[in-house]
């Protein structure tokens, strides 16, 4: 699945017209989502291209297709008490589109093992969706997301934005079950997967697509990382 430029647009409304038209989701709750979050405030250059950008740190904001594509996998098992969690929440525009599928009830945990982008998460958050933080909807925390988040576990649905080299099991364990989460898996050949919880001892893997992301790695080996994400 490679989009690019031909979903880009001038404006986010544009960009997310472009997305829907490219068959990227089709309801109308997603649509919705992407509309109220708009990506300027959080990426710093280039936000309607269809392109992943650099937010500091060998992280990127990921391109446009591949947020609404993880919306689009995971928007079964949002429900308004939802509870979710973005693993290498970034930029927290993830966040802010899967708060805006939730009601005051649900919520939203992004975990990010940089400071630096933990507060530039905040930060954007702030610009048009402080009352998300303010009202606990929404909450950043800085950690070791192939830890998961304990605190507020299980998830109805977990987004990990980086590639393991296998799936973590401690993301398995908070996963709830009848909950689905979606992930890139691998090294060189990277497939974006979803795994359904059907029970405590069961598990559905479906193949979604080929991807490029950058490595679910160590805090350490990240800063010191150079690989570009291309998805």
């Amino acid at each position: 699945m490679a989009f690019g430029w031909r979903a880009s647009g001038s404006t986010n409304a544009e960009l997310v017209d472009n997305l829907n038209r490219q068959g990227l989701f089709k309801s109308e709750r997603i649509k919705e989502a992407m509309l109220a979050v708009d990506r300027g405030d959080f990426a710093p250059a280039n936000p309607y291209m269809d392109a992943p950008i650099s937010i500091g740190y060998s992280a990127t904001i990921s391109a446009p297709h591949m947020h609404a594509t993880a919306l689009h996998y995971l928007e079964d098992v949002i429900k308004n008490d939802s509870r979710i969690l973005d693993v290498g929440s970034g930029s927290g525009y993830l966040v802010a589109c899967f708060a805006k599928m939730i009601g005051p009830k649900g919520k939203v945990v992004g975990i990010e093992h940089i400071p630096q982008l933990v507060q530039l998460s905040i930060n954007n958050l702030k610009k048009n969706h402080a009352s998300l933080l303010e009202n606990g909807v929404v909450k950043i925390i800085e950690g070791d997301g192939r830890l998961g988040y304990e605190q507020d576990a299980p998830y109805d649905a977990i987004h990990v934005g980086a590639a393991a080299p296998e799936i973590p099991s401690k993301l398995l364990d908070q996963l709830a079950v009848g909950g689905r989460m979606v992930i890139p898996v691998g090294r060189d050949n990277q497939e974006f997967l979803q795994i359904d919880k059907i029970s405590e001892d069961k598990l559905v893997k479906k193949r979604l697509m080929g991807v490029i992301y950058v490595p679910l790695t160590s805090k350490e080996e990240q800063i010191g990382h150079r690989r570009i994400q291309y998805v």
